[in-house]
């Protein structure tokens, strides 16, 4: 019985296709790239394939293929897989405006990555977040401030979202000819950014104007400069089609206008979304073909099960599933996971290199950039090591989860801001220390002295804001009454009253440090500030950053990644795709504090605007050049922006652009000339049928370290240098 059972699994066998001999010549690194994959692919039965399109796909021995989970991810730190440097969050990587930063910090996380996979492999661990597929970085505008997961991205401007998000990528896939240090991915593909209650279902209907001036441009950055290896197709719909089944974004614009040769993965349920949420089929069979149709190669979920169903259907051909797996396979070769790596240098990073002091030391100096000085009167900042009686209190600080954001790795080393403030000042000094309130609701005991340290201290510097559990995913932020948004931009009213309680009774300055990943409304309480820091979300090394900026080891040099309103009334309404009213770009309300915004301890000077010409020429370039000086008294940081600003404004043009900046070191009493060169093709405008276009005309051209307009020269920004352009 047993012989024949044997000879039954043989023929079995042979019919399959498992008795053939296999080919092995895939594995030789010495052939192209596409003739290895087909070779590999080819040897693959049907079912076989459809395995590999899932994101736990699993092993096939007789190919020495292992299993393989795609889902990772990286946004700030390598995330949900153990040990980690954990950096600011994305939002406070925009904050700095510094390109080069943001590349070192890629690559110290794929650095990391690397050494974690390898420990990873040699002890059998190859469940989901331990693999080399990142889905980072996540480059959708930052649209409405009410959007928790905002925090994720760099901020509002296609702009610096694209030269952030460039730059990420670039150092997460490393700079070898042959092999990807880690595979990047840019999310969410597109037009995607709240609200999360309804991300599922939603039709999103941006005009054509909207769509190449604004959702598009660091999609399309990431994919033509950056190379990303991966683009993750959003929940939502877009112009009537789901995301992960639309031929007009994953072919006509990604494949075949933008060339895009990666892979692209959904989000996690959106292909099964397509039948059961958005009701766009009927069946998982029928969703599993139009997103297989649509190019979708990799499914996060389960639905690409049911593509057998689909295939006997007749819904799906076996060359499209063939075709669909082998572009997975590109990845996985290029990253050296599967066949001979060769001679892959990144698969020799050794563990030393996770949570090593280089790059906590690097997570230090992110978090001291990305701080924003927002106010600063009389000179508070920076206080003096030597103070006698400093107060730090408030219900984040000593909180390790101000620290945080979302998609988070872990770190033995968070520095809340009380150690880091503990660690810096004198140790004469009576430091105090009282939390004073509750994150999000009101103190249950009605007794509390928290407020009355205040009448006894030098300085109190009070640490409030919000965590990713009251804004963040859907699934994630639980104590969000709005699904991980915000209903306004309002700190939680027993902040507010706090602030108020030490307001009316300190004998000191107050100092308002605020930890958010969104613009959060002070109004009503700005008043009773003598400083305000906006800290993010900063990391592991958080406490010891705002220490340095609090005591004037470094001065503060981050500028706000995104507008801060006064208050939610002027907001156009958060469902709406529309622009108009939006962001810095088009926004005719005076906010709190505009885009671009952030003092230092010193003071900046702008001086001797000069163009080359200021008639340009359809292929030409504007060309210019500015003084830069350190008026002041500390050695500082700042961010030169240049701005265009159209005069006429007809026709949905934005009402000011950024295009380009720099970010430079002065030293007290210095000056240095900047240079920019603005390609011409920068200088286009997108006209209401989505094309780029000359459009000829008089523009404004705005040098300054903050947005154009009055409010910022109010709130301390240099005055900038204008001029004017004619494109001819």
């Amino acid at each position: 019985m047993k012989r024949v059972l044997l000879f039954a699994f043989v023929i079995c066998c042979f019919c399959l296709g498992y008795g053939q001999q296999v080919d092995f010549s895939f594995e030789n690194d010495a052939l192209p790239l596409e003739e290895r994959v087909d070779i590999l692919v080819s040897q693959m039965t049907t079912e076989e394939k459809i395995g590999q399109l899932l994101n736990g796909a699993p092993a096939i021995p007789r190919l020495n293929i292992p299993d393989y989970d795609w889902w990772n991810e990286a946004l700030h730190g390598v995330a949900r897989n153990g040990k980690a440097t954990v950096f600011p969050q994305g939002i406070a990587l925009g904050a700095t405006f510094d390109p080069e930063l943001a590349y070192r910090v890629a690559s110290a996380i794929s650095t990391e990555a690397r050494a974690k996979y390898s420990v990873s492999q040699r002890m059998g661990n190859h469940s989901k977040y331990t693999g080399l597929t990142f889905w980072t970085p996540n480059v959708n505008i930052f649209r409405d401030p009410r959007w928790g997961r905002g925090q994720e991205t760099y901020g509002e401007d296609p702009f610096l979202m694209a030269q952030i998000g460039v730059s990420f990528v670039k150092g997460l896939q490393g700079n070898h000819p042959v092999y990807l240090k880690t595979a990047a991915c840019a999310k969410h593909y597109a037009v995607h950014s709240g609200p999360e209650e309804f991300r599922h279902t939603f039709n999103a209907e941006p005009t054509q104007q909207d769509l190449y001036e604004t959702y598009f441009p660091a999609f399309e950055a990431l994919v033509k400069d950056a190379k990303v290896e991966g683009v993750m197709g959003a929940y939502n719909a877009v112009l009537g089609e789901p995301a992960c089944a639309n031929s007009f974004l994953l072919k006509d614009v990604l494949r075949e206008q933008w060339k895009f040769d990666g892979y692209i993965t959904s989000d996690c349920g959106a292909i099964g979304g397509i039948a059961w949420k958005q009701k766009y089929v009927k069946s998982a069979p029928e969703a599993a073909a139009v997103a297989l149709k649509a190019g979708v190669n990799l499914n996060c979920g389960s639905t690409y099960q049911y593509l057998n169903e689909a295939l006997k259907l007749g819904l799906v051909t076996e060359d499209l599933i063939h075709e669909r797996t082998k572009q997975l396979f590109k990845t996985r070769f290029r990253l050296g996971i599967v066949g001979n790596p060769g001679d892959n240098l990144y698969a020799k990073i050794g563990p030393d290199k996770i949570h090593c002091a280089e790059h906590v030391a690097l997570a230090r100096e992110v978090a001291q950039k990305s701080i924003v000085l927002l106010k600063n009167k009389d000179n508070t900042l920076p206080l003096s090591t030597d103070i006698k009686v400093p107060y730090v209190t408030g219900p984040f600080a000593n909180s390790g989860d101000m620290l945080m954001g979302s998609y988070y790795g872990i770190s033995p080393n968070l520095v809340t801001v009380l150690e880091g403030v503990a660690d810096a000042v004198s140790l004469g000094t009576s430091l105090n220390y009282r939390s004073g309130a509750l994150p999000f609701h009101k103190n249950i005991n009605p007794k509390n002295w928290a407020p009355n340290v205040a009448k006894e201290s030098d300085v109190t510097i009070c640490v409030v804001g919000l965590t990713a559990d009251f804004e963040g995913e859907e699934v994630d932020a639980i104590a969000s009454g709005a699904i991980g948004d915000k209903v306004d931009l309002r700190l939680p009213q027993n902040q507010i009253d706090y602030v108020k309680q030490i307001a009316d009774v300190k004998k000191g300055p107050l100092v308002l440090l605020i930890a958010s990943g969104s613009p959060v409304s002070l109004e009503g309480i700005e008043e009773y500030c003598d400083a305000i820091l906006q800290v993010w979300y900063p990391g592991e090394q958080g406490g010891n950053a705002i220490a340095d900026v609090l005591f004037g080891k470094v001065s503060p040099s981050g500028h706000l990644p995104l507008t801060f309103p006064v208050n939610v009334n002027q907001l156009p309404p958060y469902e709406d795709y529309s622009m108009k009213g939006r962001t810095y770009k088009y926004m005719t309300q005076e906010p709190m504090f505009p885009f671009g915004f952030g003092l230092t301890y010193s003071k900046t000077k702008l001086s001797g605007l000069v163009l080359e010409s200021n008639k340009i020429k359809k292929s030409e370039n504007l060309i210019l050049s500015v003084e830069v000086s350190n008026a002041g008294d500390y050695d500082i940081d700042e961010v030169v922006q240049l701005y265009v600003c159209p005069l006429d404004t007809t026709g949905g043009l934005p009402l000011k652009s950024l295009k380009a900046f720099k970010r430079i070191a002065l030293r007290k009493g210095t000056h240095q000339q900047i240079s920019f060169n603005v390609s011409a093709d920068q200088l286009k405008v997108v006209n209401e049928k989505g094309e780029k276009i000359w459009k000829k005309g008089r523009y404004k051209v705005v040098v300054g370290n903050a947005s154009p307009g009055e409010l910022s020269v109010k709130l301390g920004a240099a005055v900038p240098q204008e001029a004017f352009v004619e494109l001819r």
